[in-house]
């Protein structure tokens, strides 16, 4: 999904990135290229062992007068929500068996598990309905 992401750069420093979403949660590249990744990573290590709850994205706009995020510029960055580790529930659905098929060799072409599968179809769902 994707969230708003404040970066920000003095002189002699690397990228800093922060993210109003996920308070408390930064991450710097000295690479602008290398940001994606490390705040992907700094996203999962905020809910590593957490059992909170993961905000749905916010927009740039609601920040832009925030006197924190002044001085930089905002970026939207892709958070593969799948990733973060965060307590799985076990449930119990009922799906045509052939539809289960077609989940099963849509996941193994992305290498991921059917869980993941259908965590990802739901959160892009949900993330389309907003």
């Amino acid at each position: 999904m994707l969230y708003p992401a404040y970066v920000h750069k003095d002189a002699d420093s690397a990228y800093g990135v922060t993210f109003p979403d996920f308070p408390g949660c930064f991450s710097a590249a000295d690479e602008l290229a290398d940001l994606p990744r490390m705040a992907q990573e700094a996203v999962e290590v905020y809910y590593d062992g957490e059992e909170m709850a993961i905000p749905a994205p916010s927009a740039p706009e609601e920040w832009q007068d925030d006197e924190r995020f002044q001085g930089g510029y905002w970026m939207l960055l892709d958070i593969d929500l799948s990733r973060i580790r965060t307590r799985a529930v076990r449930v119990n659905v009922s799906l045509p068996e052939c539809l289960v098929a077609r989940i099963d060799e849509a996941a193994q072409a992305r290498h991921l598990s059917r869980s993941a599968f259908l965590a990802l179809a739901a959160q892009h769902e949900m993330a389309q309905s907003r």
